[in-house]
This record gives structure tokens, sequence and C-alpha cells, in this order.
């Protein structure tokens, strides 16, 4: 169990004031700290920016328009509509400019904003779990941050759930870093041990496993559609697919087939690059006095993550398909109110991809030792996935013999819809295999480890005090085959992590080893008696 000092961590909707009249109390307004404008070159940033998004925005609409008149008619048209939509959120942001006003004092942080409608937030010092810095190319170029800070809780109002969060957008730099290392004092003078050091730095050999993400085919799709509309602009929709049938005709089908799915999966690699470059360009992970953790990274888009790891009740090593064939994965975290509910979302990331054995070691200076030995899960879990896979052979043969008798293929297209279906069939009986070598849990002495999957193998180490209830669900098929599937419910990360088909009857004394006297209640056990009659 952790010895760390826990908290609640139940929703407290009084934790965040959101009041639309005057504070009453002059006491609890704390008149002797000033208050505080947010950076006046914010306008400057939103100027600049709108004029950009103009630019983009109003480009394919001039042209559209100067193919069925002129240029200068098709620009009296544009030009007027993007100067009009520029002054128009150029003077909303002077207004928040002008009324927005912050200030910290001893118990909380507090945010007054709004013209005719006032609007009044307040977040509990004691409260703040996360403070996030984040800018722009244009807010850099001003020296400007944008500031999120946090509780890492949510609370209801007005019907609906809100997250409990404050922003300041447009902080000078020095401001935002004041700020950050201000709310987070708290932790740092509780500590008397200073843990600060380095425990991960992005190297950029790391860049090569951008391409053998999933990302690569979706941005090549991306380029394809992007074609295809640029040549709408300009009224010639067809131009890519008459291309297409010229180049056919003069160097057969299947050499452009191929031709095609390199180039446009060079494409997609390059895109690849570019963007992961971009999001993780000179990447640190820090830990500061007081146990924080702090993500630095960005080349174009600065952004900086600092977070308590009294918030931390776990990590999880994820390892896609790609990735993983090359010896990678990369590290998220599992806290209080970080949002992981997509996948794909960076936002929890510790550490990108990066050779697993970085991964790991970053993933023991965060939460200690991590537990190798999983327990293997039944061969009637395996059984199960081949049955799947067979499911899947069916469909993709009836498909591909279906197109076929109601429709005359040219060959290219047969065979590509052949060698689909046979390429959907391999990989279903291959993803079985994978699947259940995946599979395994363990119960160490501090965490739950939970590992599944095969195109996105993940392993999760869970904290046990974390841990806040137990879920179980047995499908009809899962019933006759013995298996069972136990679910980890807790306050952090996805809200719950599954052990999937293990073994009905040694799972739930897993879960009652893990966490004692949660689900005991609920368990019946033949006395040692009644089974030796």
């Amino acid at each position: 169990m952790s010895d760390r000092p826990t908290e609640p961590e139940g929703t407290a909707a009084e934790d965040l004031a959101v009041q639309d009249h005057a504070v009453e109390d002059p006491a609890a307004a704390e008149p002797e700290t000033p208050w505080r404008r947010l950076h006046r070159d914010g306008l400057k940033s939103t100027a600049l920016y709108m004029a950009g998004v103009m630019v983009g925005a109003g480009t394919p609409a001039a042209i559209a328009l100067a193919s069925g008149t002129s240029w200068p008619i098709a620009l009296a048209w544009v030009l007027p509509g993007a100067a009009l939509v520029i002054g128009a959120v150029v003077a909303f942001e002077a207004v928040r400019l002008r009324t927005t006003r912050y200030r910290v004092t001893a118990t909380r942080v507090e945010m007054h904003t709004g013209l005719f409608f006032k609007r009044r937030r307040s977040l509990a010092r004691e409260r703040i779990r996360s403070v996030d810095l984040a800018a722009n190319p244009l807010e850099r170029v001003f020296g400007l941050t944008k500031v999120k800070v946090g509780t890492g809780e949510t609370g209801s109002g007005s019907g609906s759930t809100t997250e409990q969060t404050l922003t300041l957008d447009s902080v000078h730099r020095t401001e935002a870093d004041r700020l950050r290392q201000e709310l987070l004092r708290r932790g740092a003078v509780a500590s008397e041990v200073d843990t600060e050091g380095r425990l991960a730095t992005w190297e950029p050999g790391w860049l090569k496993y951008a391409p053998l993400s999933f990302l690569t085919p979706m941005l090549a799709g991306i380029a394809v559609g992007a074609v295809f509309q640029v040549a709408d602009w300009f009224g010639r929709g067809g131009l890519p697919v008459e291309i297409t049938a010229d180049l056919v005709e003069a160097h057969g089908p299947w050499t452009v087939l191929g031709v095609g799915l390199a180039a446009l999966l060079l494409l997609g690699a390059i895109a690849s690059l570019v963007l992961q470059g971009e999001a993780w360009w000179n990447h640190r992970l820090d830990r500061e006095p007081g146990g924080t953790l702090r993500v630095r990274r960005g080349l174009m888009i600065a952004r900086s993550l600092s977070l308590e790891e009294e918030r931390i009740r776990g990590i999880e090593i994820v390892e896609p398909l790609g990735v993983r064939t090359a010896g990678a994965g990369r590290l998220d975290v599992v806290a209080i109110g970080l949002k992981t509910d997509q996948e794909g979302s960076d936002l929890s990331t510790l550490v990108p991809a990066a050779p697993l054995d970085k991964t790991l070691a970053a993933a023991e200076a965060v939460i200690g030792p991590l537990e190798t030995g999983l327990a293997p899960h039944p061969r009637t879990a395996l059984h199960r996935r081949l049955r799947w896979a067979g499911a899947t052979i069916l469909i993709a043969a009836g498909l591909a013999t279906g197109a076929h008798l109601l429709w005359s293929m040219p060959a290219l297209l047969s065979a590509a819809v052949v060698l689909a279906a046979v390429s959907t069939s391999a990989f279903a009986v291959w993803t079985a295999f994978d699947s259940y070598a995946s599979l395994g849990h363990a119960s160490g002495p501090r965490y739950l480890v939970s590992r599944r999957g095969s195109t996105r193998r993940a392993t999760v180490h869970l904290d046990r005090s974390g841990i806040i209830g137990w879920r179980i669900q047995q499908s009809v098929f899962q019933r006759r085959m013995g298996l069972m599937t136990l679910d980890a419910t807790t306050a952090a990360g996805k809200g719950h992590y599954a052990v999937i088909d293990a073994d009905e009857h040694e799972i739930l004394d897993f879960a009652d080893d893990t966490v004692p006297d949660l689900l005991r209640p609920f368990l019946i056990r033949e006395p040692v008696g009644d089974s030796a009659e």
C-alpha cells in the first residue's frame, strides 16, 4: 500500500465558485491583495492570428468567385467580409482584456471578467494540483503564455458537468512562470527532501518511431482528400481521377498502384515526422522540489505541464503495433483530473515513443520498481479470440465474393478486393494469437498490473490505494468458457482499468487480495469441511 498521504477524491462543487453577482462579504474579498490585468499585447497576437485565418479561409472563396466573375469583383466581396470579422474579434478581445482581472491570495485564486454580465471564478489554493502553460508561435513572439490552473476535480452546475479550472489567456511569460511556482509552492514547503532531477530527455533519434504509428496512413488519406478539395476549388473535381486513369493506361495498373501507395506512405511518414517533431522537440521530464513533475516540450507551440505527484495513481506503458515492432513504447500517467478518454490525446503523456528501456527507466523513476512477473490467462481466452478471427474471415470472404457477383470490376479493382480480404483474414488470425500472448495481470506490493491489447498493447500499473471499486462483467460466451472481466474503478485517468478474459474463480480471489475487504462481503466460499466431504 502507498505510504504517502491521501486526500478525498470526490467531487467538491464548493471548491469552484462561479457567480454572476458581486462578492457580498468584504472580508472574503481580501482587498489588500492587488488585482492584476492580462497583458495588452494579447490584442496584437489576436489581430495577427485572425488575419492569418481570414487569408486561409478567404483565398479558396476568392478563387471560387473569380472563376465565375473576375478577381476585382471577387476581392470586393471577400475583403470587406474578412475585415469585418477581424474587427469584431479584435473588439471582443479588447473588451475581454480590459475587463479581466485576477489575483492570488493566501487561500484562493480569483478571476473577474465580463462587461455586461460579470463572471467571477475562484479556486481554493489547497485544491490546486496542476498548472499548464502553453504558447503558440504568435504568443511566443510577444512573450505571452496561456495559464490553465486545475484542481483535478469536476463539479456540476446548471445540470451539466463543469471542469474545475481557471484559465488566464495572455499572461506575460515571466508572470506565468511566477504563478506556476507560487501556486505549487504549497507542496514544496511541505516537503523536507529535495528530489529535484531530470527523469527523461528527448532525443532527435526518437523521431524514427513517428512513421510507425497509425497516424501515417491517416495523414496519407487526408492528403488524398486535400487534392480533391483543391481541384474542386478550381472547378475540376474530377481531374485527379482523369490523371490516374491516364497513368494506368500508360504504365499499367499494378505499377500505378504500387507507386501510388509508396508515394502516399512516404508523404504520410514525412507529415508524421513534422507533427511529432513539432509536438515533442526539446521534451524534458523533471521532478521539481516538493514532489512535482513537470513536462516541457514543443518547437512552435511551447507547452509546459506541472503535475503534483499526490495526484498520480499509476502509469501506463503504451506500445502501438508499429512502435512495438521497433522495440519502443510511450509512457502515460494515470492521474486525477487529466482527461484520457480519447486515445491519441497527448495530455497525459510523460514520455513520447522512445526505446523501451528508456521508457521503463522513466516509469520506475516516477512510481518506483515495476512488477514484471505477470500471470497468464486460460487457453480458453485464446479460443475466444480465434472464434472472432473465424467470424472476420467469413465476413471478409463473403464481402469479396458478393462484390464480384454483383458488379463487373476491372482487373485492378478485383485484385485489390481479393488482396484486402486475404490481408484482413491473415491479420485477424495473427491478432488473435498476439492479443492472447499479451494478456497478463499481477498484484505487487503497491500496484495492480494489467496488460492487454495487440494493435495497441497497454500495461497499466494502478496504485492499489487508488482503487475505489470493482466492476465485474461476464457475457454469455465468457460464462460458457469460464472467463470473466474485472474492472478496477478509480478517480484517475480513464476511470476504470480492466483485466479481461481471466479465470472466473481466480480473478475474484485476485481482486480480494489486491484491495482487502472491498469485495469480500460479496464472495461466497465453501467451507473447508464441506469440500473434504
